[in-house]
């Protein structure tokens, strides 16, 4: 792609207009006024950084050879089948369940095959139903972000029943901050998956 410098909508013009290294405002309307943002009292935006151009390489960007996704055990995962792998936290967090669903196959979305992208939906449907059975669920969020690593995987992130202060975007910034489960509580939330996923096919791992 060639870049223009005169192309008012190109990347030298939309970088010419931002603000680097200066103190950006909070706008009272943004998130930080809003209800369901988890932190109140002051804030400060960070300084805009230089761009780091050409970005640095994310994990995995090299393939499968150097993805540390494909290079983990079926064990490490909660469940998986021929075609993906869907694994919890590490740790316990302070959500009903917080999810990973990735194709086992060393995939980003741009170059998942036609047949796995036509199990994509179906298969994230399969999921949210699974966490929904958990019961005290009141939405289950999917999130793409994909900037640390190469293989495709996405979030699936419960917000539970009547909490609808955790409603919508700030939700991954609410698990950072709420008590973890107990980690009996975590453990069998994660059987529970495991073992609702399994019932239509796969192999549970815990």
């Amino acid at each position: 792609m060639i870049n223009d410098p005169a192309d008012p909508a190109g990347p030298d013009a939309y970088l010419a207009r931002l603000p680097i290294g200066e103190p950006l405002p909070v706008p009272a309307d943004g998130a930080p006024s809003w209800e369901i943002f988890p932190y109140e009292g002051e804030l400060t935006v960070r300084r805009l950084r230089e761009p780091e151009l050409p970005e640095p390489p994310r994990q995995g960007e090299d393939g499968p050879e150097s993805c540390q996704q494909c290079a983990r055990p079926d064990s490490d995962f909660l469940w998986t089948d021929e075609h993906w792998r869907l694994s919890g936290t590490d740790q316990p967090t302070g959500l009903p369940a917080a999810l990973l669903l990735q194709p086992r196959a060393h995939h980003d979305l741009l170059d998942l095959p036609i047949e796995l992208s036509a199990q994509l939906g179906p298969m994230l449907q399969r999921v949210e139903r699974t966490v929904l059975s958990l019961g005290g669920i009141g939405r289950v969020h999917v999130n793409r972000w994909g900037d640390g690593a190469a293989h495709l995987h996405l979030w699936l992130i419960a917000r539970p029943e009547g909490l609808t202060q955790l409603r919508g975007s700030t939700l991954p910034l609410w698990m950072d901050v709420l008590p973890p489960l107990p980690a009996e509580v975590w453990a069998e939330r994660a059987r529970r998956i495991a073992a609702a996923m399994a019932a239509d096919g796969g192999t549970a791992h815990a």
